[in-house]
This record gives structure tokens, C-alpha cells and sequence, in this order.
């Protein structure tokens, strides 16, 4: 990791951020009971890691298809993180969280900032993503029961407009099925859509900048 790219992404990660316009981009429309403006009160607070290292010439981020055992999100894409527990810090969380799912040392990353948090309706948590960044390619370990397989994403890729896909889902509220408007990227099989397409959103859109 240069050291150049890593002042100026913090420096741009100490600026105002994109926030909720960048996050907006990728968000399912219309976004049925949610206010992505509005944050309940009492909210748990959850961390993430959205962690950048080299690889094959290239900037990538490790991203995780959920467990079958996991009470919620089972089988999407998501950034390594969870719950943070009491006397943790948001970093602390997002640390202990790659390094339980995937095997992330945390004393081999440099945390240089945060995203915008983000409300997560289904599992009721306030997600605060995390950058860190590393010198080199971590060896993953993912846990058994939590991760059914790590993605490694190129970061050039998740920020081209051309990997982003749409589709409509129905959703019933009110006893009408309503179609809703699903923006994802197509990575590596999968489509990483919702609040981990969100977070990639406003990280995408720091990066135009830098």
C-alpha cells in the first residue's frame, strides 16, 4: 500500500463526506418502511471493516458470503463485521470482527477513518464501516459456521459503473405485491446488493475524488 494513497484517503476520509447522496445510488427503491434519514432510538450499534490491501497488481477488498447457521442476511454479501460490545470502540469491533470471520490480524492494519453510518432495518443495527488498509494480502482463515466463502473484490472493479446490475423484486406490504427496484454489483457470481452495496458506494465515490 503506497504511502501516498493512504494520506491522501484519510485526509479525504476527514473531510465532509459523500454520505447518504452516495449511498442512495445503491439503495433498493422504494425502500418500503425505512428511512435511511432517520436512526431509531436505542439502536444497536454495529461495526464493519471494509479492509484495502494489494494483490495481483491491484487494490482489492475482502468481502464474506454470509453463513447458513447466521440468524440474519444468510447467504449475502457482506463486509466482515458485527456487534460492538460493551467497552469496545466502533475500530475495536470492526478489528475483532475481520479477525474472528476471516483471520485478519489487527495488528497488521492501519485504520485511516470511517464511512457514513448506516441504518440496517432487518437486523435493527446502526452499521459504522471502518477503512483500514494493509501492506500486504492477509491469510484468510474464515470461520466455519459464519463465512461461507470470502470474495476478494477488485477495488477498480467495485468502482465500475459497469459491473453494476439491476433486477425487481416483489415485496408485499399491505397485502399488494410491490416491485421494488434492486440496484447490486455483479462480483464474482454473486450480487452484493443493500446496506454492503451502500457502504461500496460512498467508498467508491471518496475514491473518485482522490
Amino acid at each position: 500500500m503506497t504511502s501516498d494513497l493512504v494520506l491522501q484517503l484519510r485526509a479525504a476520509l476527514s473531510r465532509p463526506l459523500p454520505g447518504l447522496d452516495a449511498q442512495l445510488r445503491m439503495a433498493p427503491n422504494p425502500r418500503l418502511g425505512w428511512d435511511p434519514e432517520k436512526f431509531p432510538a436505542g439502536a444497536q450499534s454495529g461495526a464493519a471493516l471494509l479492509l484495502i490491501y494489494p494483490h495481483d497488481g491491484e487494490f482489492q477488498v475482502p468481502l464474506t458470503v454470509r453463513g447458513s447457521e447466521l440468524r440474519n442476511h444468510t447467504g449475502q454479501v457482506s463486509l466482515p463485521g458485527g456487534r460492538v460490545d460493551e467497552g469496545e470502540t466502533i475500530e475495536m469491533a470492526a478489528l475483532r470482527e475481520a479477525a474472528e470471520e476471516i483471520g485478519v490480524d489487527p495488528a497488521a492494519v492501519q485504520v485511516i477513518g470511517r464511512l457514513t453510518p448506516l441504518h440496517i432495518p432487518v437486523s435493527g443495527f446502526i452499521l459504522h464501516p471502518v477503512v483500514g488498509v494493509t501492506n500486504a494480502r492477509p491469510v484468510f482463515h474464515p470461520a466455519e459456521r459464519e463465512v461461507a466463502r470470502i470474495i476478494e473484490a477488485p477495488v477498480a472493479r467495485l468502482c465500475d459503473p459497469g459491473v453494476v446490475m439491476r433486477e425487481g423484486r416483489l415485496r408485499e406490504t399491505d397485502g399488494e405485491p410491490i416491485e421494488i427496484d434492486v440496484p447490486f454489483y455483479d462480483i464474482d457470481g454473486e450480487k452484493v446488493w443493500g446496506a454492503t452495496a451502500m457502504v461500496l458506494a460512498e467508498f467508491c465515490a471518496i475514491l473518485s475524488a482522490v
